[in-house]
């Protein structure tokens, strides 16, 4: 009887082992269900190239029995595992922005107006909590990579990875244990999320209590976990890479990737010995983050498949039946039931919903969800947000698991260069939950040619009024015409000079509450105390004046004022689509200095449209005016000069130098074509137009032909450190050309 046995288990035990290929049709009929596992390793973007090794699966017809994978492998095998097809992978993966999900960039749409500001201007950020300097861990939170594959997702029911159309295991690794974690059951697009968590490159995923990174660090290549599932015959394929030669390695980082992949490639080696089929596409020539040539990569994988094409077709015709995949449907809407938090403890529900912007029992789409998503995420309060959906009749209620961050303050850093602040380096310490659970505290010391400060205090009640709190103290020298003096205070050239150095000093705190009506549109109401001071070198000869300056004006002002923003642009400072709209109203009152009551109203609005592909259109105007009798020349408006952060009533004007066009009234039109020639670079054609002039309005020659112009051309250049502008300008009025430099964020 044993003997028997024995030799009815002796085809499972011969074909449980390293099957030579051409023993396949002796087999054919033996009437065994043969079992195909494939095995995916991790690579970053060199794992596209499954997706072409895939395709020649198919086309071979072999049915694939299970799959498992890590990291990159685990996002392509777990999506196929969920139903997708090659031509369907082909082209989520040609279409996504992965160098966008990657960095977490969230579009400028999802950001608040205040969290905006913060993007715009700071470069570094790095926590600052009980006073010690910290890293972050991970340069991405990986939300954005979690939204997508939560989206492709959202169709998955089961819990159970081996109640997929095809089973399915991907591999973590625990960062407090060391220890190595098969994933097979929970939500999928967690357990992707957490198998490709890249270390440093992304932030760690939380499952069941587990602190969890890239399963490539232990177990990049899970050949003996498919095999115990009864597989008999490993389809694997290796995108790894090979040990490189001495003149490959040439910085630190390259040695330190070499030595970290010592063990995953000799284990490799030794994995693809246990497999009946290992396809090791040529990817020596891309990184981990090529996702740019993710075609070529897809490509190559197919090239190398379609080497083994004999033998995949022989290993397709032992298996039973025929294997045939249908498009699965990519959800774009949903109908959200119910909407319930958990983990959030310092943050009331209020907030949450206020910033997701999402309805209960109303049908919504993936793209307002995600857009929800990026609202929360962008407030910094928040490490990862990850969501499930359960039936609920005809809608899908919705669970949102919260994990808040547990940092409060940061220390941030930005720097800048233009032809007015000259060279300036910002040190920023931000705190929040100050005194409430929804405030912020900021303040930016900015050190360099002159020294300034900013703070900000804010309350943050969401839907509801927000109160904040704002001083700032703002300096600069520049060169400019005798004739400006001469304009704001009267002085007759007894020099006869032709330039004097002018010093402006500004100091000014406000206090504010503004609503949002979408976080697109906000409005507020505020008072404000300003103090201008704007002295130059003495320059008239009297040998009865001891001052080493002359003031050109001393002010201590007080106004009410009122103001509406409107930003829908999706780039500050190259937009391309979008319109933009700010008013604002100052009221001042004799509180302080002895003046008669005066306004000033002050608005711009902008409209960008994409022309062609790669070139894009911006228009725009500007209008500015002063009401009553008072002269304050301090707050005129001063046109010309590019690059520098703009406060009070200065404006940028091309084909001009700094305050070189002065009145208490303008009005300005610029026009702009924008060719982003290279990923974010640009060339730029300008053209601005502006009438200066006292009571501009009340002449009437605001209708008038410009009297003022200006064309440039330049490069423009979206870097880590900010835009990088370089102008060439010319006005016809003045015969002359200007050149205009800045680099990094305006601040």
């Amino acid at each position: 009887m044993k003997i028997n046995l024995l030799l009815l288990l002796f085809p499972v035990l011969v074909w449980s082992q390293n099957l030579d290929l051409n023993q396949l049709d002796s087999l054919k009929n033996s009437g065994k269900q043969v079992k195909v596992g494939l095995v995916l390793s991790g690579g970053g973007a060199k794992g596209l190239a499954h997706i072409g090794v895939l395709k020649i699966i198919e086309e071979a017809g072999i049915r694939i029995d299970y799959i498992g994978g890590t990291s990159m492998g685990a996002v392509v095998g777990g999506l196929y595992a969920a139903g997708y097809t090659t031509h369907q992978l082909d082209s989520i993966f040609e279409t996504t922005d992965f160098s966008t999900l990657i960095q977490d960039d969230l579009p400028r749409s999802s950001k608040s107006f205040n969290i905006r500001k913060d993007s715009e201007r700071y470069v570094l950020k790095l926590p600052f909590d009980d006073f010690k300097i910290k890293f972050p861990s991970g340069v991405s939170k990986g939300q954005n990579i979690y939204n997508l594959y939560a989206q492709l997702l959202s169709r998955v029911r089961v819990k159970d990875f081996s109640k997929l159309p095809i089973p399915f295991l991907c591999v973590a690794t625990n960062v407090e244990t060391g220890e190595e974690v098969i994933l097979e059951e929970g939500d999928l697009a967690t357990a992707l999320s957490a198998s490709g968590a890249i270390p440093t490159l992304f932030s760690p995923v939380y499952i069941d209590g587990m602190m969890l990174t890239d399963g490539g660090v232990l177990n990049n290549f899970p050949v003996y976990e498919v095999r115990a599932k009864g597989m008999d015959i490993i389809i694997a394929v290796d995108v790894q890479d090979d040990l490189r030669k001495r003149e490959e390695l040439e910085s630190g980082l390259e040695i330190l990737t070499q030595v970290n992949n010592f063990r995953t490639i000799k284990s490799a080696k030794e994995k693809s010995q246990k497999t009946e089929i290992y396809i090791k596409p040529d990817i020596k020539d891309f990184s981990v983050l090529s996702f740019d040539q993710g075609e070529q990569i897809i490509d190559n994988g197919e090239m190398a498949a379609r080497a083994k094409i004999e033998s995949l077709k022989k290993i397709a015709e032992v298996q039973s039946g025929t294997f045939t995949r249908q498009p699965v449907a990519v959800p774009e809407q949903i109908q959200i039931g119910n909407i319930k938090l958990i983990g959030n403890e310092r943050f009331p529900r209020n907030y949450i919903t206020g910033k997701l912007k999402i309805e209960s029992f109303e049908k919504t789409s993936f793209n307002q969800l995600n857009a929800g998503l990026n609202n929360l995420s962008a407030t910094g309060s928040f490490e990862k947000i990850n969501y499930t959906l359960s039936e609920n009749g005809i809608y899908k209620d919705l669970t949102l698991k919260m994990y808040e961050s547990e940092q409060n303050t940061q220390l941030k850093f930005s720097a800048h260069y233009d032809e007015l602040y000259k060279t300036s380096f910002l040190a920023n310490l931000t705190q929040k939950r100050l005194f409430f659970i929804n405030d912020l505290a900021s303040l930016d010391l900015i050190i360099g040619d002159n020294l300034r400060y900013n703070f900000n205090y804010y309350i943050d009640k969401g839907r509801y009024w927000s109160i904040g709190f704002s001083s700032r103290f703002n300096q600069f020298e520049e060169d400019v015409n005798f004739e400006f003096i001469q304009q704001n205070i009267g002085s007759q050239n007894i020099l006869n000079l032709n330039q004097v150095r002018l010093r402006n000093n500004d100091f000014t705190s406000q206090i504010y509450a503004e609503t949002f009506l979408t976080k697109d549109f906000k409005f507020g109401l505020g008072a404000e105390y300003k103090f201008l001071r704007a002295t130059t070198e003495t320059f008239i000869q009297d040998p009865m004046v001891s001052e080493a300056e002359t003031i050109i004006e001393k002010n201590n002002l007080f106004s009410s004022f009122g103001y509406l923003k409107i930003d829908t642009l999706d780039d500050k400072f190259y937009p391309s689509s979008g319109y933009f709209f700010s008013g604002q109203l100052n009221i001042y009152f004799p509180f302080f200095d002895d003046y008669s009551e005066f306004a000033i109203a002050k608005g711009e609005i902008g409209y960008a449209q994409p022309l062609l592909p790669k070139v894009s259109g911006y228009i725009g105007s500007e209008l500015g005016f002063r009401t009553g009798n008072e002269d304050l020349a301090a707050l005129n408006f001063f046109l010309g000069g590019f690059g520098n952060q703009t406060i009070n009533n200065f404006r940028h004007f091309l084909g001009y130098d700094f305050f070189t066009l002065s009145a208490d009234s303008y009005i300005k039109g610029i026009i702009q074509i924008d060719y982003n020639f290279y990923k974010k670079n640009h060339l730029l054609f300008t053209a601005n137009y502006a009438n200066v002039e006292d009571d501009l309005l009340w002449t009437g020659d605001w209708l008038s032909t410009p009297d003022f112009s200006g064309y440039s051309i330049g490069l423009g250049s979206q870097t880590i450190i900010g835009p990088i502008d370089l102008k060439y300008s010319y006005s016809p009025e003045t015969k002359e050309s200007i050149w205009y430099v800045s680099l990094g964020y305006w601040f």
